[in-house]
């Protein structure tokens, strides 16, 4: 039976209402119109769909929204910030450095890897190469630009600790 859902999103309260067992990622695309998390596999193995609730990363593929309870979600669209007075959003440093590194061939996989990269980054400010290669593991990039995201997850990490400076 249907039910209303008050989602916290990017940072703002949205009113749902679906089936409990109603697939996240469905929701987020098809009720809210976010586009950034993706169908890949629709079992959690490719990391396309991947937010952050509450900081953590999931799949939400899998996830029941009504699993999400009072949690902060976060996507994609939501990492970018409005610096005051600015006309527009500046983006992310994680957004930023897969630009400046060409991370993107496609660009099927990016939501999925920016995400995972922010949840490692929000835990550990100074990875290293390893530690960025086995945050990424669980996400498959086809195109093989997976070095290049490995840089743009190091050049972002630099930036943020450059920035907290």
């Amino acid at each position: 039976m249907p039910t209303t859902f008050h989602l916290d999103v990017n940072g703002g309260r949205h009113a749902v209402r679906c089936e409990p067992d109603a697939p996240l990622l469905y929701v987020l695309r098809n009720d809210l119109g976010l586009h950034s998390p993706k169908f890949g596999c629709g079992a959690a193995q490719c990391g396309s769909c991947a937010v952050l609730l509450d900081g953590h990363e999931l799949r939400s593929c899998v996830m029941p929204v009504s699993a999400v309870g009072q949690g902060r979600l976060t996507t994609l669209e939501g990492l970018a910030q409005r610096p005051a007075g600015a006309a527009r959003d500046a983006l992310h440093p994680l957004q930023q450095a897969f630009l400046d590194e060409q991370a993107a061939q496609c660009g099927y996989c990016t939501s999925g890897m920016i995400i995972a990269a922010k949840a490692l980054l929000d835990s550990t400010a100074r990875p290293d190469e390893a530690q960025v290669r086995s945050a990424l593991d669980g996400h498959v990039c086809r195109c093989g630009a997976h070095n290049r995201i490995v840089k743009a997850v190091l050049r972002a990490s630099d930036a943020m600790a450059g920035a907290a400076r």
